[in-house]
């Protein structure tokens, strides 16, 4: 069992699929902690004999490309570190970031569980406030800030929410003179000073817009669009389609204790790929269950979001309240899972590798069923890797659109598609991903495929 507070922590799933866990609050904030699964119930927690450099409480976790993980950030902590350590029993590796003190707004802060997402060149994007940069750890420099974001603040307690947006391998080969596009989406957040507007019971009503941000342009510039309502705590997942789900949170005040207000139970489905902006956002059917603070939602690999808590008390209280605690779970089934879509909906799914372990630019198959095959829809072979999700951040969320090289009939109704692997671990780093068919819009049950290399 969990033997430390890991309250507001951070997490990241390593290349062998153990659960690191880092920080907490005040006994637990800086300490280490792994879950490794099992096949049975012998398998718990592990807090490690070596502790973090400084103390994270609202920090955030990014896997590298050498299977360390980068922990960036927290509360009045404007610096990063890496786990494993070079030295076993150190504590004194960290690394100092002028650009997280830089982009604090005093005791409001407004900078804490940064975005972070490792780009295609092997820099990562580090976003915090209403800034960002493209950050080289290896040389602990900047390599390049970006635009301000137009608009509000976006991080905690101003709390939007980001996704990395799919990343395309068409005619993307390793060693190339092209790297992939990278682009950013961030919605969501508030004015500076409503956090403490809140708590004098001033509720500020959310930003209503959003910004991508293509970091890989030579002069990358934010295009804002709006959302149909203001929305602050959202969460933003990627699903397979490549569309994102943007659920949960309010349209007024702040996160933190008691201090947010007008619950929005309308999920809204963004389709990040279609041309008219005016046809991006799409409302969804509403939940009947106000999701507030510390609630979250994860995609499993049949293709639904669960979605589950809601607690934005100082402890838990079930009585009759204004928004009480709520540990329940429900699921959202997106429109690609309605019964209609059976017929074009590709099923079991077989990765022609051994062990479902495919490696960089390796070149494998996958056979699939389909009722009713439309070779013009074309298809589409989508990894995605789970993330680490708390305060409205998947932390490591990324998805890879794989290059398909041909599909094949094999019987009447089963198919081969042949794809190539992802072109380098900046890419994709090592480790798990769920593997997606989408056929004519549609997507298959994910597997799990392991990316080694």
């Amino acid at each position: 069992m969990v033997q430390t507070d890991s309250f507001c922590s951070s997490g990241s799933i390593d290349a062998d699929g153990t659960l690191i866990q880092t920080g907490g609050y005040r006994k637990g904030d800086r300490i280490i902690r792994m879950f490794s699964p099992c096949d049975d119930e012998s398998c718990d927690w592990e807090e490690q004999q070596q502790s973090l450099a400084q103390r994270r409480w609202y920090a955030t976790n990014h896997i590298l490309p050498d299977n360390r993980i980068i922990i960036v950030g927290g509360r009045a902590a404007f610096t990063y570190e890496f786990y494993p350590k070079a030295a076993q029993n150190s504590t004194l590796e960290k690394y100092y970031l002028p650009f997280l003190r830089e982009t604090r707004d005093g005791k409001e802060e407004n900078n804490l569980y940064p975005f972070v997402y490792l780009l295609p060149d092997g820099n990562l994007y580090i976003f915090a406030n209403n800034r960002s940069i493209s950050f080289d750890y290896k040389a602990n420099r900047i390599a390049r800030e970006y635009q301000v974001i137009p608009g509000e603040r976006r991080t905690y307690p101003l709390t939007g929410s980001s996704v990395l947006l799919p990343i395309h391998l068409a005619g993307i080969r390793a060693g190339g003179q092209k790297l992939p596009q990278a682009e950013v989406l961030i919605c969501g957040g508030s004015v500076p000073g409503a956090y403490f507007k809140a708590r004098d019971r001033n509720f500020v009503t959310a930003s209503s817009t959003c910004g991508r941000l293509r970091v890989t342009d030579p002069d990358p510039k934010w295009v804002m669009e709006e959302m149909p309502m203001p929305r602050l705590m959202p969460d933003m997942l990627l699903l397979p389609t490549g569309d994102v789900l943007i659920i949960n949170g309010v349209k007024s005040g702040a996160a933190g204790w008691e201090r947010g207000r007008d619950p929005v139970q309308t999920p809204l489905l963004y389709r990040a790929s279609d041309g008219n902006t005016e046809r991006r956002f799409r409302s969804m059917a509403d939940s009947q269950t106000p999701r507030l603070y510390h609630s979250v939602a994860a995609l499993v690999p049949d293709g639904r979001v669960l979605v589950g808590g809601s607690n934005p008390h100082v402890k838990y209280d079930f009585n009759d309240t204004m928004f009480p605690t709520d540990l329940s779970l429900e699921a959202f089934y997106p429109p690609y899972l309605a019964p209609i879509h059976r017929l074009v909906r590709p099923r079991d799914l077989a990765v022609v590798a051994s062990n479902n372990v495919v490696s960089y630019e390796q070149v494998f198959s996958v056979t699939f069923s389909v009722s009713y095959y439309k070779p013009l829809s074309g298809i589409s072979v989508n990894i995605i890797q789970p993330p680490f999700v708390t305060h409205s951040f998947g932390m490591n969320q990324r998805m890879v659109v794989l290059e398909v090289l041909e599909t094949a009939p094999v019987s009447a109704s089963t198919y081969k598609v042949s794809v190539r692997g992802p072109t380098t671990v900046n890419v994709a780093p090592h480790g798990y991903y769920m593997l997606f068919i989408v056929h004519d819009g549609i997507p298959s049950t994910g597997v799990w495929i392991k990316v080694v290399g």
